[in-house]
């Protein structure tokens, strides 16, 4: 399991009756590999974790694996309101041939100390021999891991990378100095991937490659290699898209930009809806705008 590069956290597609598109997910996935991405991460937050039961969760998984597993690895999103269920969770994603998880606090615990937090992501790690990326997402799940506390993690052997989503690029730096290459990070705020580049991250979990993964692909690699003039060309086209990956909303609008560029459908779960009136057409706007202007690569 190699942590580097452009892994998209994939969107859960929907038929019209609810039901999850296995047929289309499986060509969405091909075609971000195809497009230079190097690892796919299903059941994100993006990707609608929370509102998929346990075998739609599975049968995504083993969708993933059987269309792109041995071109990529394929990672799970572990997320669940008790650890147990969420072991349960690990344990199916390694039968289902994942190469990795991406753990998550528990949800609906905003109470929940350094003690808790450690039991319950020390009990997914433990779980399996799986290689394993901590997800510190304080805005969203009202926990923050410290670098302290990940240093202390790091005496679990297949913990091997972080995802960084604290829209504080100085994390990765602090990251860095405290730990070196002991762990990977990966940044998972879009709007701030070429900073986190700069300052040390190694991946991107990324959000609206969904939609453009040559752009992300070739931004990141740029960017990657110290050509960041070169990045930046890409990224200042880029960053009015990148914005829609950090507001609460971020599933309808990656979605949304998926159907413009022919790559997806709006339906969502609920208690998510569709878009409607004019907040969907500032989106478009954005969305058609940055189509229409996009770079030559």
């Amino acid at each position: 399991m190699t942590w580097q590069g452009v892994f998209p956290a994939i969107t859960t597609p929907f038929a019209p009756d609810g039901s999850v598109d296995h047929d289309f997910l499986g060509r969405h996935a091909a075609w971000l590999v195809d497009n230079g991405c190097r690892g796919i991460v299903g059941l994100g937050s993006l990707g609608e974790g929370a509102t998929l039961n346990g075998d739609e969760k599975r049968a995504i998984l083993r969708t993933l694996v059987a269309t792109v597993g041995e071109r990529v690895p394929v990672i799970a999103g572990i997320s669940a309101l008790s650890t147990q269920d969420a072991i349960a969770l690990a344990k199916d994603a390694k039968r289902a041939g994942c190469r990795g998880l991406m753990v998550l606090p528990a949800y609906v615990y905003p109470g929940v100390d350094w003690r808790e937090a450690r039991a319950h992501v020390e009990a997914i790690f433990r779980a399996t021999d799986l290689s394993c990326m901590l997800y510190n997402n304080p805005i969203s799940y009202g926990l923050d891991f410290r670098r302290e506390q990940i240093a202390e993690l790091c005496e679990i052997e297949n913990l091997h990378a972080v995802k960084e989503s604290s829209a504080d690029v100085r994390r990765t730096t602090a990251l860095k100095a405290l730990l070196g290459d002991r762990l990977a990070v990966f940044m998972g705020v879009d709007d701030l991937i070429v900073e986190g580049v700069a300052a040390g991250a190694t991946g991107w979990i990324a959000g609206l490659v969904n939609a453009f993964p040559d752009e992300s692909v070739r931004m990141f690699d740029l960017a990657r290699a110290g050509r960041f003039e070169d990045a930046f060309a890409i990224y200042r086209w880029f960053l009015p898209l990148l914005r829609l990956d950090v507001h609460p909303k971020l599933v309808q609008y990656i979605k949304l930009a998926q159907v413009e560029v022919g790559m997806g459908s709006e339906t969502v779960r609920a208690p998510r809806l569709a878009l409607v009136g004019q907040e969907r057409a500032t989106v478009l706007a954005t969305i058609r705008h940055a189509i229409a202007n996009r770079p030559t690569l």
